[in-house]
């Protein structure tokens, strides 16, 4: 693992929720942060990686396992559900928020840490064709289900993917970005990508919410341990049996192993699906996967390197 990247990630977190409780940026400037980062910081880390990827059969499992886990989270947060007698709009934070990963803007800049930079492209793949995909289709129905809204048309969820700015960035990279761009182009990109992880960390602690609502600790401890134990341990096996091996399956895990998606939490926050457990499980989750994911580079690395 890169310490000083580990380090710089703690630190800015520490910032931001320094410069929150003395109130010494605006508002918003979480949300600038964040456009910042999907609109340039992101698209510069896909243009760098993506040419490097060789879409091949092999890579086939590390697209469906994102989708296989949120399969699995969806089952284990309506068996919970029922168990524990949780609210309809409880059900429906506990299965958004384990169903989907924080696996770019914390994944990416994780993955570099704790893998190296070489690592990436696969991550790419994961997120692109994993995560977002499904924040985009049964991220979308679901919070249509459970919020309130008309379900989304497949003309919708076909635009909603074409606006958005990593997937240009994505095609761009597959088809016309050379495999090594000129210098200059790759330093720039470089640059840009490398500052993710810092505005990332900051916007997290200027938002980060840890008071914990007393009558949400039994979902909210569920969540965490099926986004961030659960879900790892059952993408290991079933990574090994898709011929992952070596990085390809260590990213695979990493990436399971992400916190929540900040994006999809914000979304049941605006659909007024049970906000405090939404907060709750962001907050929570993104300081406690700083322990997670370094023991589960560990075990990966000890064992499956």
């Amino acid at each position: 693992m890169a310490f000083d990247a580990f380090a710089l990630m703690l630190a800015m977190l520490a910032l931001g929720m320094l410069f929150a409780r003395l109130r010494a940026l605006p508002d918003n400037a979480a949300d600038t942060l964040n456009l910042l980062v999907l609109y340039v910081c992101l698209p510069a880390a896909i243009l760098l990686n993506a040419p490097r990827l060789r879409l091949e059969p092999s890579l086939l499992g590390l697209v469906l396992l994102p989708w296989l886990l949120a399969g699995l989270a969806w089952a284990l947060a309506w068996g919970l559900s029922r168990r524990l007698r949780l609210r309809r709009d409880e059900f429906a934070v506990l299965a958004l928020c384990t169903m989907l990963g924080n696996t770019s803007y914390i994944g990416y800049p994780m993955v570099a840490a704790l893998l190296g930079d070489g690592a990436l492209p696969f991550a790419v793949v994961y997120d692109q064709f994993g995560t977002f995909m499904l924040l985009s289709t049964v991220g979308l129905i679901l919070l249509a289900r459970y919020g309130g809204d008309a379900r989304p048309s497949g003309r919708e969820i076909a635009l909603r993917i074409a606006k958005f700015p990593p997937v240009w960035a994505l095609v761009f990279g597959l088809t016309l970005m050379p495999g090594q761009p000129p210098a200059w182009i790759a330093a720039a990109l470089e640059r840009l990508s490398g500052v993710m992880l810092m505005l990332v960390m900051l916007a997290v602690g200027l938002t980060i919410r840890l008071r914990l609502p007393r009558d949400e600790i039994a979902p909210l401890a569920a969540g965490l341990g099926i986004k961030l134990v659960l879900l790892p341990l059952l993408a290991l096996p079933l990574a090994w049996l898709f011929g992952m091996r070596g990085a390809m399956l260590q990213v695979a895990v990493l990436e399971s192993a992400m916190p929540t998606m900040i994006t999809a939490a914000a979304l049941a926050i605006s659909h007024g699906l049970a906000p405090r457990l939404a907060a709750a499980l962001v907050g929570y989750g993104i300081v406690l996967s700083l322990a997670t994911l370094p023991a589960w580079t560990f075990v990966l690395q000890r064992f499956f390197g």
